[in-house]
This record gives structure tokens, C-alpha cells and sequence, in this order.
């Protein structure tokens, strides 16, 4: 049974999804435009407060480095980065990625952020239901967990998006800016089972 979901879990090209109005496709780590993007994302001031990377972004090397490294765990299997734009205008508004994907026990983590400019329209929630929709069902998943800083508004993300709240883990994620001390981090998870959300 194991070799059966190995198999469908296996490394292959992303394919491009869509619906609620957006359009999630592959970064392009060459593309200027695309590029900048990345860096602003990374190193808008909304994102440092509730996100410490292992490699913190600071220049645009530092950047395309950063998007080349997330190509490369989609290219092994790893990882599926996206990035969201508006399906009419094809404008970058922000970044969803499916991380840590456990091909055996069939687990992985979501992570997103938003463009500053594109905050207040529910990119994210929009989002999250596709990618979701697509990790649970097409990749094979059974469950999809999504965990996020005490305080920050991802909790009534992931509850409009059909991630029920878990539980707490006590120092599980890195404090704002820093990587000596650690602060506690909501979880949230859906299972392939769940029902689909509802979404305005």
C-alpha cells in the first residue's frame, strides 16, 4: 500500500491552477518583474513580524537565491511554490506554498503571504481554498496543516477555509527577527475527508 501512495506522491511538474478568480502558477527566479515581487514579499514588515526564515532576505541576491532554493524543492517533490495572481490581469499578488510533503504518511504544511497592495480582497483565503482543494485530492494528500503565530489573522483564514483549530505547540516557531528564542504557534489542519468549504 505504501508503494501505491510513494508512487502518487512522486516528483513531477505542478501544474497550473485556478479558480475563485486567481491563477496560481511557478515563480520564475530570472524574471525581474516576478523577482521583485519576492523581495517585497519577504521583506515587507507585515511578513518580518510573524515570519522568521532560516535565511532571512535582505538584497535582491539574497532573493533570488531565496525563490531558486523554492524551485528546486518543487523540481524533487519536496515542496509546490505558487505564485498568485489576479486571473484577468495577471498581476502578482502573492506567494502559497505547500511545504514539508511527507510522501508516506501523506502530511504536508501551507504557508502564504500577501503583497501589501493586494490586502482586503481575500487573496489569501481564495487562495488557500484552491490550493487546498488541489493538495487534498490531485498531490494525493490526507492532511494539510497550517500553523501560524499567537495574534495573527491567518486563525480566521484557516477557519473560513475549512482548517479547524487543533491546539497549541509551545515553542514551536522562531520570534519576530530572531532565531534564539521562540514563541508558541496555533495549529490548524484539514483532512482529505473534510468537507469543502463554502466560499463567498
Amino acid at each position: 500500500m505504501a508503494d501505491i501512495h510513494e508512487r502518487s506522491l512522486a516528483p513531477r511538474p505542478f501544474p497550473e491552477l485556478q479558480g475563485h478568480g486567481l491563477r496560481l502558477g511557478t515563480w520564475d527566479p530570472e524574471s525581474r518583474t516576478q523577482l521583485d515581487a519576492w523581495f517585497r514579499g519577504l521583506t515587507d514588515p507585515d511578513f518580518a513580524r510573524w515570519n522568521t526564515p532560516l535565511r532571512i532576505v535582505r538584497d535582491m541576491a539574497g532573493a533570488r537565491e531565496s525563490l531558486r532554493s523554492k524551485m528546486a524543492g518543487a523540481a524533487n517533490g519536496t515542496s509546490a511554490s505558487f505564485r498568485i495572481t489576479d486571473a484577468a490581469s495577471g498581476t502578482t499578488l502573492g506567494h502559497i506554498g505547500i511545504n514539508e510533503i511527507d510522501r508516506v504518511a501523506r502530511v504536508a504544511r501551507v504557508g502564504y503571504w500577501v503583497l501589501p497592495e493586494a490586502r482586503g480582497n481575500r487573496v489569501a483565503t481564495r487562495a488557500l481554498v484552491v490550493a487546498a482543494r488541489w493538495a487534498l485530492t490531485e498531490l494525493g494528500l490526507n492532511r494539510l496543516e497550517l500553523g501560524h503565530a499567537l495574534g495573527h489573522e491567518a486563525s480566521r483564514i484557516a477557519e473560513r477555509c475549512g482548517f479547524p483549530y487543533e491546539g497549541t505547540l509551545r515553542g514551536a516557531m522562531f520570534e519576530a527577527g530572531r532565531q534564539d528564542r521562540f514563541r508558541d504557534v496555533h495549529l490548524h489542519a484539514r483532512i482529505a475527508s473534510d468537507p469543502e468549504p463554502v466560499v463567498p
